[in-house]
């Protein structure tokens, strides 16, 4: 028995990829318990190196951190989901030379690493007498890079909707633009919400970048605790408590994602996104 892309597994085939994940999860969980074991014998959990979650001005400026880290995701995020809704409209445009800008400006900035668009933001304005901060720099490189992904997603998501919809919308007398934000965009979001989100958790990670500009998010603090000779350096401690507040986080929004999905699955409303988007959205990603 068969798919299109595969045959089905046999008995044997099943037992031997079984036993394959079954020794590769002990492979993993004996590597991690060598480096928690490491982190015991170089005293890494010893009482002095983590006190200074006691304190309260500590746990003030930790919250701050994650704040400015929430701040910063909240402003990127919802400029680059305006950025990616309006050069996905520029690239389904009938417009041959709107198509080409849009295309253009979306394959340059997807192709740009978020980072190096931070340090053009941060270091590069000032010398052509543009102020600008940390903040700016980091929700500026991170709009651009991930609002670039989000219009491929949009792109996708548009025209995996039948012709039906646009062929009723104009048989109404819509316009073009009223066609495509009135009626195909917000159907494209619903379709394509767990992927959308999924890119936001990217986006959420990819703030830790900005700690290399000096921007005080969770990163930036977690290291400046680290680095403290009066708590005995606990470089190790503050990144794992960070760690561990970013994965809370990243969490939350992968939750909002699976529930959404599950969600837009009961609505009969919805317009599924077929096999054909989530392969843009792979080739988007890419």
């Amino acid at each position: 028995m068969s798919n299109v892309l595969f045959d089905v597994p046999g008995p044997k085939a099943r037992l031997r990829y079984r036993t394959y994940a079954v020794v590769g999860t002990l492979v993993v969980l004996a590597f991690l318990g060598y480096i928690g074991w490491r982190f015991y014998d170089s005293g890494q959990f010893t009482a002095r190196k983590w006190e200074w979650l006691q304190y309260a001005q500590v746990q003030r400026d930790l919250a701050n951190a994650v704040l400015s880290t929430l701040q910063a995701f909240a402003a990127a995020a919802v400029l680059a989901l305006i950025f990616g809704a309006i050069f996905a409209a520029g690239r389904l445009s009938d417009h041959a030379w709107i198509r080409g800008i849009a295309g253009f400006v979306v394959e340059f900035f997807r192709a740009i690493p978020a980072l190096i668009l931070m340090f053009v933001f941060y270091f590069g304005l000032p010398t052509v007498g543009v102020p600008t901060s940390p903040f700016l720099g980091v929700v500026l490189g991170l709009t651009l890079y991930n609002g670039s992904v989000l219009a491929e997603v949009f792109r996708a998501g548009i025209q995996s909707l039948p012709k039906g919809q646009s062929e009723a919308a104009y048989a109404l007398g819509m316009r073009k633009t009223q066609v495509m934000f009135l009626v195909l965009l917000p159907q494209a979001v619903r379709a394509m919400l767990p992927t959308i989100i999924s890119q936001l958790v990217v986006l959420l990670k990819d703030t830790a970048l900005g700690f290399i500009i000096t921007y005080q998010e969770l990163l930036y603090y977690a290291r400046y605790i680290g680095s403290q000779g009066t708590f005995g350096r606990p470089i190790v401690p503050s990144t794992i408590v960070a760690t561990a507040i970013y994965v809370v986080m990243c969490l939350l929004l992968t939750a909002l994602a699976t529930y959404l999905e599950r969600r837009n699955r009961r609505n009969k409303k919805v317009v599924a996104a077929p096999p054909a988007a989530t392969d843009n959205l792979v080739a988007a990603s890419a």
